[in-house]
């Protein structure tokens, strides 16, 4: 495994964070939303690009 102290610092945090919340994912989505909101910067959000269509010669056979 590579020695990376970023890598480490990073996955330190993030297990830190996970724990206080008891690894309750939706209580963390939550907290980071609130962060997120309190941030006071602009989300932008895109569209989802749709998917492009199989070959149709593929699907009938």
């Amino acid at each position: 495994m590579w020695d990376n102290e970023v890598l480490a610092e990073i996955y330190k945090y993030r297990e830190e964070y996970a724990k206080s919340f008891n690894y309750n994912l939706h209580a963390m989505v939550e907290d980071l939303e609130k962060k997120q909101a309190a941030s006071g910067r602009q989300i932008i959000s895109t569209p989802i690009k749709p998917t492009q269509q199989k070959n149709k010669s593929l699907v009938e056979t």
